[in-house]
């Protein structure tokens, strides 16, 4: 009972970060699953059966809010779908052994990435409007689907960051229109799990536990999602997704360290995640001053416009 509420709990807080980022349910899930002892196909396979429901509600609140394009949507959904099937088959197939750095350093990747994208500056808006051609979204849906379901998540970090940085599209329709897509994603990553392991090492209670709390958390982050700091949330989130993931490598055979040298490490990721979270809180309340300013600039200078013409 006591991991069912701990699932319950982080698949809420997983959900809720997804939604208002567009990415880090996956990462975020996969990674606990990992610290209770999972191996990685389970874990991967568990979290994208219980995605079959969170993404789909998800995508519904979206839709009902106006934050997805549908045109990105039909566009980058099938070869999402084509390389989650084949990062499924792909993970199952490796022994449990080979996986479990693997997908550690994959998710490790993932977290630093997240950590480093939303500490930085937003992203460009120069192009905002135009359309989107096929030839940059099936690439990237390829790579990120087969990333999603060989890391237990992937498509928000992957499809999120290179819709944003192509400044084609506003922020709250990138994260919609990737949260609605991932339906379909995950769909096709679950069955490629159900057709390389069957039902082993899925445990029923903890999908449901993902499930019934990340359906929850759906409609509240697509209703907030042009109101968290998007900044400030991503890094705390790629902060706790390299800590964990760090931890998990440490403990396998491909690193190999006395515990002087590992404590250095944690004090070191502690470190630049404290510090990432430092700079991010400080970039977002000087964004808030200097828009405060200039609003009472041009307010100022539309008071004395009308002054001015009355006389």
């Amino acid at each position: 009972m006591r991991t069912l509420v701990l699932l319950a709990i982080a698949g809420f807080f997983a959900q809720f970060v997804d939604g208002s980022l567009g990415m880090a349910y996956g990462v975020t899930s996969t990674t606990l699953l990992l610290l209770f002892g999972t191996n990685p196909a389970a874990a991967s396979a568990t979290v994208h059966l219980a995605e079959i429901g969170t993404t789909l509600a998800s995508g519904i609140s979206h839709w009902r809010l106006g934050n997805v394009d549908w045109a990105v949507v039909r566009r980058i959904a099938l070869p999402g779908a084509i390389g989650a099937f084949a990062g499924a088959t792909f993970l199952s197939w490796l022994s449990t052994a080979a996986a479990k750095p693997i997908t550690a350093l994959i998710l490790l990747a993932l977290g630093l990435y997240i950590l480093a994208r939303f500490t930085a500056a937003g992203p460009p808006s120069g192009n905002l409007g135009a359309p989107l051609r096929r030839r940059f979204l099936v690439p990237v849906g390829l790579f990120g689907g087969f990333v999603d379901a060989t890391g237990g998540g992937g498509w928000g970090p992957v499809g999120t960051p290179a819709l944003l940085a192509s400044g084609r599209i506003e922020p709250r329709k990138v994260i919609g229109s990737i949260d609605a897509s991932e339906f379909v994603v995950t769909l096709a990553a679950s069955v490629g799990f159900l057709v390389g392991l069957g039902t082993a090492g899925i445990n029923a209670g903890w999908v449901v536990a993902l499930l019934v709390s990340g359906v929850i958390a759906a409609p509240l982050a697509a209703w907030v999602v042009r109101r968290v700091p998007p900044r400030i949330l991503g890094s705390v989130v790629g902060g706790l997704i390299v800590l964990t993931n760090t931890r998990t490598l440490l403990n396998t055979e491909w690193i190999t360290l006395p515990p002087a040298p590992q404590v250095s490490v944690y004090v070191l990721v502690w470190v630049l995640w404290l510090g990432a979270a430092a700079w991010s809180v400080r970039a977002y309340l000087a964004e808030r001053r200097l828009g405060a300013r200039v609003s009472g600039g041009a307010a100022a200078n539309s008071a004395a416009d009308s002054i001015e013409a009355h006389r």
